[in-house]
């Protein structure tokens, strides 16, 4: 499939019919001008392309393959040592100027490089073998990501090449559990304000900070990328939709040391609407915090989302839907998930939920919107904690069913159990709780319907297979049961 989106806007349809009923309708066509059509159309078939705008001569004279573009063209060493920033934006820059095109870095080559600025139509198309190489210098950044994009239409990062971001290089501290990360570091990617995007096949390594950071885009397609970030840096998150709408993301392995894929709606980007219509599906999972979430920056709402048919494994939560600000978080489905949860140092936001839900304001009398129109159906959990599903005074959670969830209690890590963890919050951060299968405070119009809780150990003396407090308002049970 080709990276490029062809499309026709501002193409008035009615008027191109027009001319066209008035060049098939003439009486007669000039022989020369048939033999010419006759000609172009000949070519086109055989794949040669018509008269374009010819791209800018490289700086070295050498030819080049129209459409293709190489950074080693424009002076790139391609040995991973030099600095090629200059050459592979030279690349970009020229792509641009010619109306599109495909920078490739060539199979089995490393170019080492800061940040660039990915433009309207081009595509950045990484070979087999080859490998981008972030430069450790600060000063070869213009922003705090290494491959930026502002505003741009029909980009692409394709290939089965890979962008190594050199995230442990940007720590100072190494304890047993976490690092402590520098003062700087940069980002992958930050894409803002971009419209037809796509990511397929790339391996994206060792992210310094977040992954692929999507702010304020629209039309994105991520399909068959592979993330691997380090599981002790913090905040490597591997993919945030931030305000961004028609998202899917599927066929995706990810591993990360902060949320794999979180779906957003920052303050810092409050300038474009919220975040919607949002698929994720078919990707298998792993993350020191949460696989799959929304929030906490909920400044705007985020509603139409799917999540469906995933694999997470050794993750401190399942599924997060965490609400701290003035949005709203409505229409989620959530189904057909396998679950592995277990707990990690309280440094580390959870306590191995396979389901978190959450509404606490994020200071105290601070504004917060509502959860609500929340589904989740056919869970399969494996877990060192239970189902958290908590409201708060200012912000009650309704319209919620949970169809088909099973949770099977194992123990897997040494970690203290039955914790609760409402991070970010000043009213409430960890305390210690009694190990609970289902929990729901300030809850209204809930169903749980054939949901189990299993222990596949021995039942702790003060257990609970389901709690939920006097906030709760209209819970229906149906097929509820608990296995010793």
């Amino acid at each position: 499939m080709s990276a490029r989106v062809t499309e026709l806007s501002g193409i008035d349809c009615h008027r191109w019919n027009d001319d066209r009923h008035r060049v098939f309708s003439a009486p007669r066509l000039h022989l020369s001008l048939l033999l010419l059509s006759f000609a172009a159309a000949t070519s086109a078939i055989r794949g040669v392309e018509g008269p374009s705008v010819p791209p800018p001569s490289p700086p070295s004279g050498l030819p080049s393959t129209v459409g293709r573009y190489s950074p080693e063209t424009y002076g790139a060493r391609l040995d991973g040592i030099a600095n090629d920033r200059t050459a592979l934006q030279a690349a970009i820059d020229a792509a641009f100027g010619a109306g599109g095109g495909t920078v490739v870095v060539p199979a089995g080559k490393m170019l080492l490089t800061g940040s660039v600025e990915l433009k309207s139509r081009v595509t950045l198309h990484l070979e087999p073998g080859s490998k981008i190489i972030a430069s450790l210098a600060q000063t070869d950044y213009r922003t705090r990501a290494l491959i930026e994009a502002f505003s741009a239409e029909d980009i692409a990062i394709t290939g089965t090449g890979t962008i190594d971001g050199r995230g442990t290089s940007f720590v100072v501290e190494e304890l047993p559990h976490i690092y402590r990360p520098a003062a700087w570091r940069p980002a992958l990617m930050i894409l803002e304000g971009c419209r037809r995007l796509q990511i397929t096949g790339v391996t994206l390594r060792d992210s310094a900070s977040w992954g692929v950071h999507l702010a304020g885009c629209d039309g994105v397609l991520i399909h068959g990328v592979t993330i691997l970030n380090n599981l002790k840096v913090p905040n490597c998150d591997g993919i945030d939709p931030d305000h961004s709408r028609n998202v899917r993301i599927s066929d995706c392995h990810i591993e990360a040391g902060d949320d794999a894929i979180v779906i957003k709606a920052s303050r810092a980007y409050a300038r474009y609407n919220g975040s919607e219509n949002i698929t994720v599906t078919n990707c298998t999972l792993q993350s020191t915090s949460a696989a799959l979430k929304i929030g906490t920056e909920t400044v705007a709402d985020i509603k139409n989302v799917v999540f469906s048919n995933c694999v997470i494994r050794r993750s401190h939560r399942g599924v997060a839907l965490v609400l701290r600000d003035e949005g709203n978080i409505e229409n989620v489905l959530v189904q057909n998930l396998v679950i592995e949860t277990q707990l990690y140092h309280p440094d580390w936001w959870g306590a191995a939920e396979p389901i978190y839900i959450s509404a606490q304001p994020r200071i105290a009398g601070g504004k917060i919107g509502r959860i609500r129109g929340i589904r989740f159906d056919q869970i399969l959990a494996h877990s060192e904690g239970g189902v958290f599903i908590s409201g708060s005074d200012a912000s009650v959670i309704s319209d919620l069913t949970l169809r088909g969830v099973s949770v099977e209690f194992v123990r897997t890590t040494q970690q203290p159990e039955g914790r609760v963890d409402v991070r970010p919050s000043d009213k409430r951060g960890i305390a210690a709780d009694t190990l609970t299968g289902f929990r729901l405070e300030h809850v209204k119009d809930a169903l749980i319907q054939d949901c189990t809780v299993r222990w596949s150990r021995s039942r702790p003396a003060d257990a609970r297979g389901l709690w939920r407090d006097n906030t709760t308002e209209d819970i229906r049970l149906e097929g509820f049961r608990e296995v010793l």
